[in-house]
């Protein structure tokens, strides 16, 4: 198939890597934790290694399921994978986004004037260019503090709740991604979008990497997280795939 063999596109990794410097929020001050098993030969003389590794849900490159913030809508294993593998649009604001910005409706729809509709079921992603930050966690949250303390700090941009709001009542997207810790901005302190959004089930992803490789139109995300029982959300490997030569 083209998708597969290199003939028809080709692929981008949209997803940070797991590890010590993971970008988690800063009450969870524990991270990604990844310890050592077993490593080197055996007795019997192979090779062999193994990990244990322990997470929480929100963290590094990441799925929110709509019970993130919606009580009694879909967890992590009941999305469908309409909800995870779509055609994405992709809304760039990197060029005016500051530390409190908010994509607006009049963003969404200044994309739409440029570049027609937002198609039913898209997975719509916000380019901010903050994952260009990743490697600085001051300058990606906002603070280097940790704990508490550090919320009242947060500073990057996200998606306005009237945003969020004229997605559910005008379009019918399947999920919203975007290179911040958060749907929300740093400063909200009631993560509406969040409420609005997943109320309706629509499904979350928050530190997108490489926005700037996929086009405005004409790609397709493949977002499969962990499929964890129960799960507000969990690790996500997202990948792009974006057709031509």
């Amino acid at each position: 198939m083209a998708a597969f063999d290199g003939s028809g596109g080709h692929w981008v990794d949209l997803s940070h890597s797991f590890g010590p410097s993971t970008i988690y929020w800063p009450t969870d001050t524990v991270g990604f934790q990844h310890t050592e098993l077993a490593y080197g030969r055996t007795e019997a003389g192979w090779f062999y290694s193994s990990y244990a590794f322990a997470s929480a849900e929100h963290g590094g490159t990441h799925l929110d399921a709509p019970s993130h913030f919606a009580e009694g809508r879909r967890t992590a294993d009941q999305l469908p994978l309409s909800s995870l593998i779509a055609p994405a649009a992709v809304v760039d604001v990197s060029g005016k986004a500051t530390p409190d910005y908010q994509v607006s409706v009049e963003d969404l729809e200044a994309w739409e004037a440029q570049h027609g509709r937002i198609a039913d079921g898209s997975i719509l992603l916000l380019r901010t260019g903050w994952s260009e930050r990743w490697d600085d966690r001051a300058a990606y949250l906002g603070t280097a503090l940790t704990g508490p303390a550090a919320v009242p700090e947060l500073h990057f941009p996200g998606i306005a709740p009237a945003a969020a709001q004229w997605l559910v009542d005008n379009r019918n997207v399947a999920a919203v991604g975007i290179d911040t810790p958060s749907i929300d901005y740093g400063q909200s302190a009631n993560f509406e979008s969040h409420v609005v959004l997943y109320a309706q089930n629509v499904a979350g992803f928050e530190n997108v990497a490489n926005l700037d490789q996929l086009p405005a139109t004409g790609a397709a995300v493949v977002a499969l997280p962990m499929k964890i029982e129960g799960g507000s959300g969990g690790p996500l490997r997202i990948v792009g795939y974006v057709p031509g030569g």
